[in-house]
């Protein structure tokens, strides 16, 4: 029956010291460490799930250190189910070797749910709210309105290519592209993708 570490910090700059600490305080010896998103591979999470065999426990600081939604959790709860491991959480009454431990674990993992929906709903709403007042996301385009307007009048006129085009005022190809489709192709697929993500 061994003790097996997992600590995460989500971004490279952040450090798993205190994690760390917390885990060896706890017993723990042997503690898989990652730096990233949790919504990456998370290549030691996998290794630490790997090497439990059964009577061992995967011990965290904290539940959102090891799952990244709900059904994330109870993926990883009935592939330490499979091999008889258990999970224990450090900061939280959660340790799964025990009925009202595993009946916490599901407890933990819906509220952790219900909490990143509404604040996906909070962000929606705040994102519709803006649209409503005008705000727009993305880059400023690169011409004013007016320079966009003499770059279509010259594209039209003829004997200018919009890699010319582009070279002469200084910007991307695909600020000409935009810029004259908008004017001679306005359903043009490439317009509607550069729509799609403004």
């Amino acid at each position: 029956m061994a003790l097996v570490g997992y600590a995460r910090v989500s971004t490279v700059d952040q450090d798993t010291a205190l994690q760390q600490d917390a885990l060896r305080s706890a017993g723990v010896l042997r503690v898989f460490r990652e730096s990233g998103s949790g919504i990456g591979p998370r290549p030691e999470l996998q290794r630490a799930l790997s090497c439990l065999a059964a009577g061992d426990t995967l011990v965290v600081w904290k539940l959102d250190r090891v799952a990244r939604s709900l059904s994330d959790l109870l993926g990883i709860r009935d592939r330490l189910k499979a091999s008889g491991a258990s999970i224990r959480s450090l900061t939280e009454p959660l340790d799964t070797s025990s009925p009202f431990g595993e009946f916490t674990f599901q407890v933990l993992g819906a509220v952790a749910e219900l909490e990143r929906s509404m604040i996906r709903e909070r962000v929606m709403a705040g994102q519709a709210a803006a649209k409503a007042r005008g705000k727009r996301w993305g880059r400023r385009r690169a011409l004013s309105p007016d320079d966009e307007a003499q770059l279509v009048a010259m594209y039209l006129a003829g004997g200018r290519t919009m890699p010319e085009l582009a070279e002469l005022w200084g910007v991307g190809l695909g600020t000409v592209k935009c810029a004259v489709y908008r004017v001679v192709r306005p359903d043009a697929p490439y317009l509607t993708r550069v729509r799609a993500r403004a």
